[in-house]
């Protein structure tokens, strides 16, 4: 389950655990009154987002991402710290036993990311990263002496689902693919997500008006087929995932929204 479909859905569905701390990095103000602002209502300081996780039918374990606004500046511009945090619970940590955080230090105004930090211990895997984004001069740097090329505002794993909820969808069109340009792994990498429509859908005893899309995977791989793998989000301007599933080689993973607060726009509640 290294693959990058796996990122790929780690991504989308951001099911992400864990332990670590940075310091933030030094940029040089040099250009960065050229770097791009979004105009968003997706989200902002303070918000959190609580997820339970299933494998198959073993309650797995849960999921939290933390939005904190940051005191320091980072070439003079705001920045958001996002922490994707949890764990492996019950029987399902006896025989794989999961620690993960991933956390991203992202542009306020421009929803890019300046540094991104992945801590993960799966199963007796572990690895760590630390990347260092220059987006005044459209580089990266892994920690480990290598820098590389990057498209304007590239994303890393984390910062890119922030990024994809910031798109506007009002008019999207039923298998449009949606495309966030990535750095995964030393690698520039397209993440890609197909619009299916819009339905209601009921999660964690609510009902929600939603947005359906598959995750543009490769076959053959983690998943026999893109519709293996469906994410719901919100039909609303905060964009935020519902509920996650998909059917892998060793059957079936589930993710849904248990809890919310400090979101920047109402939620697309059904009231009964």
């Amino acid at each position: 389950m290294k693959t990058r479909n796996l990122i790929l859905v780690g991504v989308v569905i951001f099911s992400v655990f864990g332990f670590t701390k940075q310091d933030i990095p030094q940029v040089e103000n040099s250009d960065s009154d050229n770097l791009r602002s979004i105009n968003h209502n997706a989200f902002k300081d303070g918000e959190q987002l609580e997820y339970r996780l299933h494998y198959g039918v073993i309650n797995a374990g849960t999921a939290k991402l933390e939005v904190k606004k940051l005191s320091k500046k980072i070439a003079g511009r705001e920045v958001y710290h996002i922490i994707g945090s949890g764990r492996s619970k019950g029987a399902f940590d006896w025989f794989f036993k999961v620690r993960d955080r991933y956390e991203t230090y992202m542009d306020v105004d421009g929803v890019f990311p300046w540094m991104f930090v992945r801590n993960i211990s799966e199963g007796g895997y572990k690895k760590h990263q630390t990347y260092t984004f220059a987006q005044n001069k459209n580089k990266v740097d892994n920690g480990k002496g290598q820098s590389f090329e990057t498209p304007q505002g590239v994303q890393d794993m984390l910062s890119s689902f922030y990024y994809a909820r910031t798109i506007d969808y009002t008019n999207a069109k039923k298998d449009e693919i949606f495309t966030v340009w990535s750095f995964v792994d030393d690698e520039i990498w397209p993440l890609k997500i197909r619009f299916k429509g819009r339905e209601t859908i009921k999660v964690s005893g609510k009902k929600y008006k939603a947005m359906k899309f598959h995750p543009v995977v490769q076959e053959g791989r983690l998943f026999e087929d893109e519709k293996d793998v469906t994410v719901w989000i919100s039909d609303d301007e905060n964009k935020i995932p519902l509920l996650a599933q998909g059917k892998i080689m060793v059957g079936s993973i589930k993710m849904e929204l248990t809890k919310y607060s400090g979101l920047a726009s109402p939620i697309s509640l059904v009231k009964k």
